[in-house]
């Protein structure tokens, strides 16, 4: 089945943040050590988001949908474009970025084993649990920005109390002060 790419040019994806306890949030290790990012992945044509979403969560980390529980997703759709070295100019439709829409899921036991076999070629080699601002740091720089309006919109309800401090580092990341989330001039 082919993906779903828009008039625009981008690539309809669910991106799954899975949480566990205290707001740790699971990262994958891209196969070969290419860098460390959610579980994300297009969407089918004929297929509804959730679909798509518990879909990617087996393929990718081998979770069924009785592991997790579903606590929300952002509102909108988010988007990234692709660098122009990443852009495959001889494929049609042309697709120029993504645009995701992010769901933020709870381990039903912390103790979930994930397996990454389910496909040909499995998208993550390792994991870990990460606190919950980390992944903004590790993953690829341009779906940085993405990232942090995911994380920023989901932690209102993975956090009902507020959500953790940034990091030390937030501010040289990804451009705004650390404690209100604003661009730094």
């Amino acid at each position: 089945m082919s993906d779903v790419i828009d008039s625009e040019g981008f690539r309809a994806n669910v991106g799954i943040v899975l949480m566990r306890g205290a707001g740790e949030v699971f990262l994958g290790r891209r196969t070969g050590g290419r860098g460390w990012q959610f579980p994300q992945g297009g969407m089918r044509h004929g297929e509804r988001l959730e679909e798509a979403l518990y879909r990617e969560l087996h393929e990718e980390i081998g979770l069924v949908s009785d592991d997790v529980e579903l606590l929300g997703r952002t509102s909108t759709w988010l988007r990234y474009r692709l660098p122009q070295r990443f852009v495959r100019r001889n494929r049609r439709p042309l697709c120029i970025g993504q645009k995701q829409r992010w769901f933020l899921l709870r381990v039903k036991r912390e103790d979930s084993s994930f397996t990454f076999d389910r496909t040909s070629e499995p998208e993550f080699d390792q994991w870990r649990w990460a606190p919950y601002w980390e992944p903004v740091r590790e993953v690829i720089y341009f779906k940085r920005p993405v990232y942090v309006k995911a994380l920023t919109e989901l932690a209102t309800i993975a956090f009902p109390n507020g959500p953790p401090d940034h990091p030390a580092w937030w501010s040289e990341v990804t451009g705004q002060d650390a404690d209100n989330a604003l661009p730094v001039d």
